[in-house]
């Protein structure tokens, strides 16, 4: 167990055209697996400020933060993460390219969501918040 206090850090939900964005992380624990953008909130930075933020770092994209969609708590032997996902409106979805800790960048059919390899929990939590119709 972790002995440091739990860490705020947020996720990007963005859905388009039956398409939902994902960022294969190119380091840390979760390198090689896919995800929403996201990251720490920073200290002082509002939590839709940071959204919006991770957004653009790692995806390149400007969007506008949405309602929450949900939340999830991340705990390891190093870390604990309370993470908040909210949606997001992207507003040129074409130009989207990795940046930051993202190896790639890409608009996923929903459908195909789980035929990555996604971070542990992450179909399940789409999926509880209506955003995956299924999950298999």
């Amino acid at each position: 167990m972790p002995d440091q206090r739990p860490i705020v850090a947020v996720g990007a939900v963005a859905v388009y055209d039956g398409e939902l964005l994902l960022v294969r992380r190119g380091h840390g624990p979760a390198a090689g697996h896919w995800a929403v953008p996201g990251g720490r909130v920073e200290p002082g930075e509002l939590v839709a400020q940071a959204v919006v933020r991770e957004l653009a770092e790692e995806t390149g994209l400007e969007g506008v933060c949405g309602p929450l969609v949900g939340w999830t708590e991340i705990i390891d032997d190093e870390h604990h993460f309370v993470v908040l996902d909210f949606e997001v409106t992207v507003l040129d979805p074409s130009a989207a390219r990795a940046g930051d800790d993202a190896a790639e960048v890409r608009w996923v059919p929903l459908d195909d969501v789980c035929d990555l390899a996604l971070v542990d929990g992450l179909a399940e939590f789409l999926h509880e918040h209506g955003i995956l119709p299924t999950i298999t």
